[in-house]
């Protein structure tokens, strides 16, 4: 039985809570444990913690809303008529609230010196123009809805492994874009932070939030596009079994039945 919109959607602020308060609070941790500086160490540790954050809430509300936890995903999964236009705007809202929550509990958890450290916040690197972020934030999240599209969405894809990959895709594409942009990948994941910084007189670029729109967006939606056409093509009749079909297997072993009794 499919669960009720309402379940969805608090599944969906839940796990995006999660994604913001172990994914941009290791940020925070990391700019505590450095006295103010980040270095490209920390950023691999930062790496690590929203992969672990993506695989749990993945793991754990994959099964009620989807776990999109990202407003990119959700809106690539409309495009592809994989989800329901209807529940879009509900699913942003979700996320939005859930993002803006776990950046409350993170000023909570560090008190004034988490706002003075930008509340774990994205902003462009020094020297990076807009065009070069929303291109790298397109990129980045290219990668992330690649991994979405091949092993959650996919029927043949084997099962158990979408939060691990997922993750791990998320934290290569932190890897490489986070001196640019800060590797936020989610709208959501750059709204939260900043609306709270907001709240309580933090340094917040809003001038640039645009480009965390746009890019995610454009990246998403090209991977599942370009998944459909290229890996899956919707004009497929039907399903192929997936890898770890136990049929398979069986078929392999099968002998032929001859037409002679």
């Amino acid at each position: 039985m499919t669960p009720t919109l309402m379940r969805r959607l608090a599944a969906e602020v839940l796990g995006t809570a999660i994604l913001v308060i172990f994914g941009a609070g290791s940020v925070l941790a990391a700019l505590t444990a450095g006295n103010g500086d980040l270095t490209y160490p920390g950023v691999g540790f930062i790496a690590l913690a929203f992969a672990i954050a993506i695989a749990v809430a993945i793991y754990a509300f994959l099964a009620v809303s989807g776990a999109h936890i990202n407003p990119a995903v959700t809106i690539a999964l409309a495009v592809t008529r994989r989800f329901s236009w209807v529940e879009v705007v509900p699913y942003f809202i979700a996320q939005l609230v859930g993002a803006a929550v776990g950046s409350l509990l993170l000023v909570a958890s560090f008190g004034t010196r988490g706002v003075d450290l930008g509340g774990g916040g994205t902003a462009l690197g020094a020297g990076v123009s807009y065009g070069q972020g929303v291109v790298a934030e397109a990129v980045g999240t290219f990668l992330l809805m690649l991994a979405v599209m091949a092993v959650a969405v996919d029927k043949r894809a084997p099962k158990g492994w979408a939060g691990l990959i997922i993750g791990l895709a998320v934290a290569g594409a932190i890897l490489v874009m986070a001196p640019l942009t800060g590797g936020s990948l989610n709208p959501a994941r750059t709204f939260g932070p900043n609306l709270v910084q907001s709240f309580f007189g933090g340094n917040v670029q809003w001038s640039q939030f645009p480009l965390y729109i746009i890019g995610p967006f454009l990246g998403s939606i090209a991977a599942a596009v370009a998944y459909d056409l290229v890996v899956r093509p919707r004009e497929v009749p039907e399903a192929e079994p997936r890898a770890d079909d136990p049929s398979m297997s069986a078929g392999k072993d099968k002998k032929p039945v001859s037409d002679e009794e």
